[in-house]
């Protein structure tokens, strides 16, 4: 726990402001562990190398000294709260925290580690639940169900960001005083924009519904949609959050035919289903690119799944591509008018 946490903590002072009462332990445990990982980071290559490889997590990726940094923190800290299980993207199984406790807290520690060595945005994502009497009810269930969600991002500017189901809250963190100080309330998606977020060198992979939208965009303003885009990719699902719930626009991580990439490559668990709740309650919409995700149920803790988010608008247009037969789904079916705004 950094100094000004703790210091706030002995007083009886919330960390965050807004928080609800009955996550307020849990919240200002998360942000004062955050605001430490904020710090690591900023003096990273002075104190210790955080991008070195340390091996691969239980689903395989390979992990960076900062992903396990991370998460033996947040558990550390989160022991002794009313957090009953911990689940990370970083460990196989769910941890027993608190046998007395009431909720069940599923995180990806350190979203965005390829990223670390290039210092470009990476952040940390959280979902949390009323826990039942075992790991798999608390989390093997519908995002739907979530009491709280949210992400930190370590960028030019700390932020945390969270919805306790009412709409979403930002806080940035003070590099003076190392205080979180709330800065928006009622957050919300921007219902339009020329933006949208993919990683094309994997377009000969896609199904035909996500490269007929892609085509589409990239026609700009000569073809079915009247309009010029523009193509962001940051490789940090934290990053792309954060830019899409301040100035709108659209992510797709699709399905696609490489080998592991059939039920695309996100955790629905510990990323897209607390990354949904956090954009539909900005009023963005967040599907598996057909269907809701936040009616998605895992099938285990590592479930992968598509995932498509943004603004409403944007969302509902390519859920309408994958409506079309297999062979309408093509550029050529918007030049006769169906997607015309």
């Amino acid at each position: 726990m950094d100094s000004q946490g703790a210091a706030l903590a002995a007083a009886g002072t919330p960390v965050l402001e807004g928080v609800p009462q009955h996550l307020t332990e849990v919240m200002d445990c998360l942000a004062t562990v955050t605001a430490g990982i904020a710090r690591r980071i900023a003096r990273g290559g002075i104190d210790e190398q955080l991008d070195g490889g340390v091996g691969t997590n239980a689903d395989g990726d390979g992990q960076k000294a900062l992903d396990l940094i991370a998460d033996d923190a947040y558990c550390a800290a989160l022991a002794g709260t009313a957090v009953r299980f911990y689940a990370s993207e970083e460990q196989e199984t769910a941890v027993m925290l608190n046998p007395a406790g009431t909720l069940a807290l599923a995180i990806d520690p350190l979203d965005g580690s390829s990223n670390i060595d290039a210092n470009v945005s990476i952040g940390t994502i959280f979902g949390i639940y009323p826990a039942e009497a075992t790991a798999e009810a608390s989390f093997l269930r519908p995002g739907s169900e979530l009491i709280a969600a949210g992400y930190a991002i370590y960028g030019p500017q700390c932020c945390l960001v969270a919805s306790f189901g009412s709409g979403v809250l930002k806080w940035v963190l003070d590099p003076e005083t190392a205080a979180w100080v709330l800065v928006g309330c009622g957050l919300t998606v921007a219902p339009s924009s020329s933006e949208f977020a993919i990683n094309a060198s994997n377009y000969r992979h896609w199904p035909a519904p996500v490269r007929a939208y892609v085509d589409d965009c990239v026609a700009g303003a000569d073809g079915p949609r009247g309009q010029n885009f523009n193509m962001r990719w940051v490789a940090s699902l934290v990053a792309e959050t954060h830019r899409i719930l301040t100035r709108g626009g659209v992510f797709l991580y699709p399905r696609d035919d490489r080998k592991g990439y059939a039920q695309g490559r996100l955790r629905l668990v510990y990323e897209c289903a607390p990354i949904a709740f956090v954009i539909t309650q900005g009023g963005g919409s967040a599907t598996d690119g057909e269907q809701p995700i936040l009616s998605r149920v895992p099938a285990h803790l590592h479930d992968r799944t598509p995932f498509v988010f943004g603004s409403s608008e944007k969302v509902a247009r390519i859920t309408a591509y994958h409506d079309l037969p297999e062979r309408e789904s093509s550029a050529l079916f918007g030049k006769r008018g169906l997607f015309r705004s």
